[in-house]
């Protein structure tokens, strides 16, 4: 019985070995050559990995863990065959930090100082054109507040409204070492509108000031920002806070004075629209020739040169329709005094005179700002002489400029007008 039974059962084992080996070939036969729709050709789904993102990106700074990172930090990245870039930037709650990425794709900067001591990480998305996302991240400490801070300030304010040759002027409340002025003007942005090409020129380390390469046009709205807040700006001191103002540009109002004619020709928008006689100073004080701007306007004021003349040249007059043109001393004002002569003989003491009814006109008419240019005197106008900005030519004062000038580089227009504040001065 037990030789029987052996018997009985090898053969069962064989025969299902063999019938699961023909189901084998068959299934294997069927799926090589049809899906079982008549004949499609079919695979083995979900065995193969996914294929890593064509696109890479790499966040250069802050470095991921960093410590006692600046305020002022932007995100620094690179990324490889990537269509498009994406940046954000969280705190630790997973707030989102408003920024905006630069026109080279390198770099994203907040729109304003981040907050001290405070934890953020950052996150650079590249997408290739195989449309998948390829991510990297940075998680990074703030510093804590620091105790030495620079006060930025604004000479304008916002909404005023000045002349087509007004410099916008920045002030530092101490002194910006040279190799952190690149820096520091990497946070001054202009925008405008319409775009006009300009340039910042440094005029001394406490002062940088913005000229267009032409005057700026006619009805022009011209915003400017310095995200100076958190910012190292040398010798442990670090930018207080960013500064944003808004202001308007006025007509196009053009004052020439030849001392040839002694007219002053004014003109508004392309057109004349008045002319004046003047007197000039006389041969011992002559005014200066060059391009200046109106620096303020007094409609009453005194002016006292005993100490600079001294007790025989000095005097002391009271003034009406003032316009200061250098720090020198040099006014565009109103003399009855010399009405007899304006038009024919130079006798003033550098500046400009005018009638007393001109000006009247010309302190109703004219903005601080507005440009003046004198010619054909015997003396020349010194640069820092006031805001001589438009007495240098244009390859002059970008030499002023901390950064390389770009001749094809994009302006800024209106889509990227700065946000302005409630004060001038930060």
């Amino acid at each position: 019985m037990r030789a029987s039974q052996d018997q009985l059962i090898r053969p069962r084992g064989r025969r299902r070995v063999l019938a699961a080996g023909l189901l084998a070939v068959a299934l294997a036969f069927t799926s090589a050559c049809t899906d079982g729709d008549g004949g499609k050709p079919s695979s083995w789904q979900g065995g193969a990995e996914t294929p890593a993102p064509k696109a890479s990106a790499t966040i250069a700074e802050p470095a991921a863990d960093a410590k006692d990172v600046p305020a002022s930090t932007g995100i620094t990245f690179t990324t490889k065959d990537a269509e498009e870039t994406a940046v954000e930037l969280k705190d630790a709650a997973g707030k989102a930090v408003e920024g905006k990425l630069a026109a080279d794709g390198k770099s994203w900067l907040p729109s304003g100082a981040l907050e001290y001591g405070t934890s953020y990480t950052a996150t650079v998305t590249a997408t290739g054109d195989d449309g998948r996302p390829a991510t990297a991240t940075s998680t990074f400490t703030t510093m804590a507040k620091p105790d030495k801070q620079i006060r930025v300030s604004s000479f304008l304010g916002d909404n005023q409204q000045v002349g087509v040759g007004m410099p916008l002027i920045v002030r530092f409340s101490r002194d910006i070492p040279e190799d952190y002025r690149d820096d520091v003007q990497r946070r001054m942005t202009v925008t405008s509108t319409p775009a006009q090409e300009g340039i910042w020129h440094w005029v001394s380390p406490t002062e940088v000031r913005y000229r267009p390469k032409e005057f700026w046009k006619a009805n022009s709205k011209v915003s400017y920002r310095v995200q100076a807040g958190g910012l190292p700006m040398g010798n442990g001191y670090y930018g207080r806070a960013d500064l944003s103002v808004d202001i308007k540009i006025g007509p196009k109002l053009l004052m020439t004075v030849d001392n040839k004619t002694k007219r002053m020709t004014v003109t508004r928008d392309g057109k004349v629209i008045k002319t004046i006689p003047v007197s000039l100073g006389k041969k011992s004080t002559p005014s200066s020739s060059g391009t200046m701007v109106v620096i303020e306007k007094l409609r009453k004021t005194v002016f006292d040169t005993f100490e600079e003349l001294g007790p025989e040249e000095g005097y002391r007059t009271k003034i009406d329709f003032a316009q200061r043109l250098t720090w020198g001393g040099e006014f565009i004002h109103a003399a009855p005094w010399s009405e007899g002569q304006q038009g024919s003989v130079n006798v003033s003491h550098g500046c400009v005179n005018v009638s007393m009814a001109n000006g009247d006109w010309l302190f109703k008419n004219t903005e601080v700002g507005d440009p003046i240019t004198v010619k054909g005197t015997e003396r020349r106008l010194q640069n820092g002489n006031g805001w001589t900005d438009w007495n240098m030519s244009w390859d002059e004062y970008v030499k002023g400029s901390a950064l390389p000038y770009d001749p094809d580089a994009p302006t800024a227009g209106a889509d990227d007008a700065a946000t302005p504040t409630p004060t001038p001065t930060a």
